[in-house]
């Protein structure tokens, strides 16, 4: 029993380091995560429901879990190369379709959630009025852009 649960914590190891690798190495995971931050905080200036909340931490997490399987493909059908094996394109095609539908259906449902006019115009005098919380949203674009496109060191592709 106590082995048993030695390897159920050690799954959660296994978890966290895939996470770890992910926004290591996967561009598109790290901006799937600087998304879900300017999503979870502009929500702020929202007045929304727990289901809608609900709604969005779905999406959030359906797309950041979406991202790790398609990672996950990758790297398994990476030998043998996806040109030489129509297969294993096909597969990795097919992941990213999948990222691709689900991001499509969040696009959908956040328009759906945060077009409100009234509210965008208060978020652009809140960030307009107060030259500091301007300068530091700008801030973090330039950042979260930097740490989006930073070099990525795969070892699959060394």
């Amino acid at each position: 029993m106590k082995k048993q649960f030695l390897k159920f914590l050690k799954s959660f190891c296994y978890a966290y380091n895939g996470i770890v690798v992910a926004v290591a190495e996967e561009r598109n995971f790290r901006f799937h995560v600087v998304m879900a931050i300017y999503v979870l905080g502009f929500s702020a200036f929202y007045n929304f429901t727990r289901i809608e909340y609900l709604v969005i931490i779905i999406c959030i997490a359906g797309m950041l879990s979406l991202e790790l399987v398609n990672s996950a493909i990758e790297r398994a059908v990476a030998k043998p190369d996806a040109k030489h094996d129509h297969f294993a394109g096909m597969a990795k095609d097919i992941g990213a379709g999948a990222v691709l539908v689900f991001s499509i259906g969040c696009l959908f449902s956040g328009l759906v959630l945060f077009w409100d006019t009234v509210v965008m115009a208060k978020i652009w005098v809140f960030f307009t009025t107060n030259i500091l919380l301007g300068v530091l949203l700008v801030a973090s674009i330039v950042a979260s852009v930097f740490f989006v496109f930073k070099k990525e060191e795969k070892e699959i592709d060394k």
